[in-house]
C-alpha cells in the first residue's frame, strides 16, 4: 500500500544531513553550554556558530537571536513579553484575524489582563488591508503581530510594507514566520521587523528547537524566570542537539531554496489545476499566487472535511484540514471564517502541503484517487439540497 505524505506544513521529517549533524551532541559533545569547563566550552561554541547561521539568514545580528522551545513559546514570549516591558508606553495590540492559534490565545491572555487588542480582519484572500492597519494604530500602541506565511492557507503578507507603517508610528512588529523562514526571503532590516519567530520542524530539523529574533532597541521582559540563560530573556538548559540541526536544517533549505520552490510551484499548481479542473464546485482558499510555494487549500462544499482526511488515509495520503494544533477540534478554522466562508464551508476545506520528498508520481496518485472519494461523499451528503 502506498504512503505517501502531504501535511509538510504539520511538521517534517528530518534531513538525514541534518541528524547525522546532530548524532555527536547527544553523547560526545554533550556538556551544558553554561558551564565553564571543557565539555561546556565545546558545547557553547556549537551554539554559538549555530546562532550566527540562523541570524545571518535573515541579516540579524548574532546576539539578536534567542533559542526557544518551540515557536508557540517564541510567539507567546514576543507578545507577552513586549507587552509586559512597554506598559509605560501603552496597553494596545493589533493581531490579525489569521494568526497562528499560540499568537491568538496570548493575545486573549492580555486581554483579559489590562490589555487591548484590536483584530484586523483580512479579504477574501487572506490579506490584510495597510491603509486600515494604518488607521488603528494609536498612542497607546505598543506592537503589531502579523503571520508572514498563513500555515493554513498559505497566504504571503507584505512584511516591508506592514515593517515601514510600523516603524514609522513607532510601534514594534513582530511576525510569526514558522512557515515562511528559509524557504521566503526575509530581511529585517530592509522590512524593519523587531521580533520574528522561526522553528527548526517545519524545515526539516528536530522538533523542540525555534528561536525569537529580537532587535537589540526592542524593550522586551522573559516570561521564563530562572538561570538567565539566553541573555536573561530565556532561562532554561539549552537543547544544544536540537539547536545544531535547527542551524544545520536551516542552512539546507537556504542553499536549496530558489530550485526548491520552482520545483514545488510546478507541482503545487498542477494539482490545484487538476483538483479545480477535475472535481465541479471547488475552490481555492488564499491568495492565487501571493502564496508558500508548497501550500494548497481548498474547499470542498457539501464533504466534511474530517471524514475526506479519514478516506485519503485508508488510500495512502496523509493530509489535513488545517493547522495540525487544532486538528482534533470540531470547530471550523477561525483562518477560513475570517476569508468569509461560511462554517460548513471551512468544515469542508482540505489542506496539501508538499515538500521536499514529494515526487510528481505522488500529485497524479492524489489527483487519480480524490475525485472518487469526493465524489462518494457527496452522494451521501445531507447537506446537498
Amino acid at each position: 500500500m502506498k504512503s505517501i505524505y502531504f501535511d509538510y506544513a504539520a511538521t517534517t521529517p528530518v534531513d538525514p544531513i541534518v541528524l547525522r549533524a546532530m548524532l555527536p551532541y547527544f553523547s560526545k559533545i554533550y556538556g551544558n553550554t553554561m558551564s565553564l569547563h571543557e565539555f561546556g566550552r565545546h558545547a557553547h561554541e556549537a551554539v554559538e556558530k549555530s546562532r550566527s547561521t540562523i541570524a545571518r539568514i535573515i541579516n540579524a545580528e548574532t546576539s539578536e537571536i534567542y533559542f526557544t522551545g518551540s515557536a508557540t513559546e517564541s510567539n507567546n514570549l514576543a507578545l507577552k513579553g513586549v507587552a509586559l516591558a512597554n506598559r509605560h508606553r501603552g496597553n494596545h495590540l493589533i493581531i490579525s484575524a489569521i494568526e497562528h492559534d499560540c499568537v491568538l490565545e496570548s493575545a486573549r491572555y492580555l486581554s483579559r489582563n489590562g490589555y487591548a487588542v484590536t483584530i484586523l480582519p483580512v479579504d477574501k484572500y487572506g490579506l490584510v488591508n495597510i491603509e486600515e492597519l494604518e488607521s488603528l494604530i494609536n498612542e497607546k500602541t505598543i506592537l503589531i503581530s502579523i503571520i508572514h506565511g498563513n500555515n493554513e492557507v498559505g497566504t504571503l503578507q507584505d512584511l516591508e510594507k506592514i515593517g515601514r507603517i510600523c516603524r514609522n508610528k513607532k510601534v514594534y512588529f513582530h511576525t510569526d514566520a514558522s512557515q515562511s523562514y528559509a524557504k521566503e526571503l526575509i530581511d529585517v532590516k530592509k522590512m524593519n521587523i523587531d521580533l520574528l519567530t522561526a522553528s527548526s520542524h517545519k524545515i526539516y530539523g528536530p522538533k523542540g528547537a525555534a528561536c525569537l529574533f529580537v532587535r537589540k532597541s526592542v524593550l522586551i521582559d522573559p516570561i521564563l524566570h530562572g538561570g538567565g540563560h539566553e541573555n536573561k530573556l530565556r532561562s532554561s538548559t539549552l537543547n544544544v542537539p536540537a539547536i545544531i540541526g535547527f542551524a544545520k536544517a536551516a542552512e539546507i533549505t537556504v542553499k536549496s531554496r530558489n530550485t526548491e520552490n520552482q520545483r514545488l510551484l510546478k507541482l503545487r499548481d498542477k494539482l490545484i489545476s487538476g483538483i479545480l479542473g477535475n472535481i465541479k464546485d471547488t475552490y481555492l482558499n488564499g491568495h492565487p499566487t501571493k502564496r508558500l510555494a508548497n501550500n494548497i487549500n481548498i474547499s470542498f462544499p457539501f464533504v466534511e472535511g474530517e471524514s475526506l482526511v479519514m478516506q485519503l488515509d485508508f488510500a495512502g495520503i496523509a493530509c489535513s484540514t488545517g493547522s495540525a494544533c487544532s486538528s482534533t477540534t470540531l470547530e471550523p478554522s477561525h483562518v477560513l471564517i475570517a476569508l468569509g466562508l461560511p462554517p460548513q464551508g471551512a468544515h469542508g476545506s482540505l489542506r496539501i502541503s508538499l515538500g521536499r520528498w514529494t515526487k510528481e508520481s505522488d500529485i497524479n496518485y492524489l489527483l487519480k484517487v480524490l475525485p472518487a472519494i469526493v465524489k462518494k461523499f457527496r452522494r451521501i451528503s445531507p447537506f446537498k439540497n
